[in-house]
């Protein structure tokens, strides 16, 4: 169990480390590329970032969800932004869909509810609570010690390094947990509970492992599980982005705002599906 347990942490960490890299050196060129006129560009642009969020976050694995945990702790992107991308992240349901020939079209209309939320909180959420805070890339150097003075791809490799050390660490000690726990029983937890199913549905998926997508698609595809609680669970689940946002977010009070917004919407959400009664 233990090497089933370091082998899928590795694995899984590793899958991010292009969307980690690549994320960190665009962050890095427009910290010393444009200079003073990034907050100018920053701040004349965004106004599509909820529906561009909210699309890019359908691709399987959770690349994006890091990706955007990053960018909205420099303030690159908005906090409606990152909801859409957190939201429209499936992790590794399609995957799993694909894998049990569940058919194009469940697929589709689950994807284009996913990004029907995603992008509605996204927009709803940057006319709410849109801030006046200026991009701040350069607070992840203050704080990793990225050697920013011997050029932009080493900043960027340090970023990656520390934050990629950072998720396999923190996964080994979750994947031994949900190891230990059993995913039975996780599964126990959200079937035949009509009411309290959403709720539990939606505290699963914001388990920052894959293995919480892996169960609730497993659920709902072996009649288990409702379309409401699906759509609970898999809204407020966006991989390991959760993990990296703490991480690179100084600010406690806004992640917890976070949370707590993605898991009303997961829930909400799931509890709408379930008044109108729709399948997918």
């Amino acid at each position: 169990m233990i090497l089933d347990v370091l082998y899928d942490s590795l694995i899984d960490s590793l899958r991010l480390l292009p969307f980690l890299f690549l994320t960190y050196l665009a962050m890095e060129c427009l910290e010393h590329w444009t200079g003073g006129r990034m907050q100018e560009i920053v701040r004349r642009s965004g106004k599509a970032g909820p529906a561009i969020g909210g699309l890019l976050g359908i691709f399987p694995q959770c690349g994006f969800s890091t990706a955007a945990a990053n960018l909205y702790a420099g303030r690159i992107i908005t906090l409606g932004t990152l909801l859409a991308v957190f939201l429209s992240t499936s992790d590794e349901m399609l995957p799993v869909m694909i894998s049990e020939n569940a058919g194009i079209s469940l697929i589709a209309k689950l994807l284009f509810t996913k990004i029907v939320f995603a992008v509605a909180v996204g927009f709803l959420a940057d006319l709410l609570f849109r801030g006046k805070e200026e991009p701040r890339i350069e607070h992840l150097c203050e704080k990793h010690h990225c050697h920013c003075e011997k050029g932009i791809w080493r900043s960027a490799a340090s970023h990656t390094w520390k934050i990629f050390l950072y998720i396999v660490a923190v996964s080994l000690i979750l994947n031994y947990a949900i190891a230990m726990i059993g995913e039975e029983r996780l599964a126990a937890l959200i079937s035949d509970r009509p009411v309290l199913g959403l709720f539990a549905a939606a505290f699963v998926g914001m388990i920052p492992n894959c293995a919480s997508s892996v169960v609730l698609t497993h659920l709902y595809l072996e009649g288990v599980l409702e379309a409401g609680p699906l759509l609970s669970g898999l809204l407020a689940g966006s991989g390991v982005g959760y993990l990296v946002l703490i991480r690179v977010n100084e600010d406690k009070k806004d992640n917890l705002r976070i949370f707590a917004l993605l898991y009303g919407v997961g829930v909400a959400a799931g509890a709408l599906i379930e008044v109108l009664g729709l399948k997918f």
